[in-house]
C-alpha cells in the first residue's frame, strides 16, 4: 500500500477518534478495534522501515560491486604492449633522406596502438609509457636513430664509421612522463593521440634480418 494512502488513513482515524471523544457524554477508552488497528499499523510501519533500510543497504552494496567490476574492466581494456622488429634480408638503408623505420614483424601488439604499416605508435590514452629501441649494424656506415614524440626528438643513439669493427650494436631506452630530460632516459607524459616512432638519419643503415633491430613499448600507468 502507498505510504501516502496509509498516512491519510491514520489522519482520518485520528480525526474520527477526536470527533467521537468530543461528542461522548462520558470519557471512554479507545475503541478496541481501532486500537488494535493502530497497534497492527505500527508493527507494519516498523517492518516497512526495516525493509527499506535493508533495501538501501543492498542497493549500496550492489553499486559498489558494479563500480569494482567496471574498474577491473577498464584496467583490462587499457593494457597496451607492443614489440616489433624490422623484416627483410641484409640491412635497411642507407637512404639519401631521413626515414621512419617501419618495424613490420609484430611480435606483440596488445591494444593495437602500434601500426606495422606506418611504423608509428599512437597513444590511445594519456599516461606514462616505456619505450626501447635496439639495433645491429655493420661498421662501414654511420648509424643515427632518433626516437620521436610527434615532431620532437626525445632520445637518440648513434655510432660512427669504424674500419676496425665489423659490426656495431646500439640502443637506448626512454621512460615518458612529465617534462624531465636526461641523456639516457627521459620522463615525459604522453597525451591521447601523441605519436611515437623511430627515425633513421640519412646515410645510416641498420640490420633488418634475424630480429636484431627492435622497437618496443608499453603503458606503465594511466594519467
Amino acid at each position: 500500500m502507498d505510504l501516502d494512502i496509509i498516512c491519510y488513513i491514520v489522519l482520518f482515524c485520528g480525526l474520527s477518534l477526536a470527533h467521537s471523544h468530543n461528542n461522548a457524554t462520558e470519557t471512554k477508552s479507545c475503541n478496541p478495534d481501532m486500537c488494535k488497528f493502530l497497534a497492527d499499523f505500527g508493527d507494519i510501519m516498523e517492518k516497512v522501515n526495516c525493509m527499506e533500510a535493508k533495501l538501501k543497504e543492498s542497493e549500496t552494496r550492489l553499486k559498489e560491486s558494479e563500480n569494482q567490476i567496471l574498474e577491473l574492466q577498464h584496467k583490462e581494456a587499457t593494457k597496451i604492449i607492443f614489440s616489433a622488429t624490422l623484416r627483410g634480408s641484409g640491412h635497411t638503408g642507407p637512404f639519401n633522406t631521413d626515414t621512419i623505420l617501419v618495424y613490420k614483424r609484430v611480435i606483440t601488439n596488445i591494444g593495437n596502438a602500434y601500426s606495422p604499416v606506418t611504423g608509428v605508435f599512437t597513444a590511445p590514452i594519456a599516461g606514462v609509457y616505456y619505450f626501447t629501441l635496439f639495433y645491429h649494424a655493420g661498421g662501414s656506415h654511420t648509424q643515427y636513430l632518433f626516437l620521436h614524440k610527434n615532431s620532437e626528438v626525445m632520445v637518440m643513439t648513434n655510432d660512427h664509421v669504424t674500419h676496425s669493427e665489423v659490426a656495431d650494436n646500439g640502443g637506448n631506452a626512454v621512460i615518458r612522463m612529465a617534462s624531465k630530460f636526461a641523456t639516457t632516459a627521459v620522463f615525459l607524459e604522453l597525451q591521447q593521440g601523441d605519436k611515437v616512432y623511430v627515425r633513421m638519419g640519412k646515410l645510416s643503415h641498420v640490420w633488418a634480418s634475424e630480429s636484431q633491430t627492435t622497437f618496443s613499448g608499453f603503458l606503465v600507468t594511466q594519467m
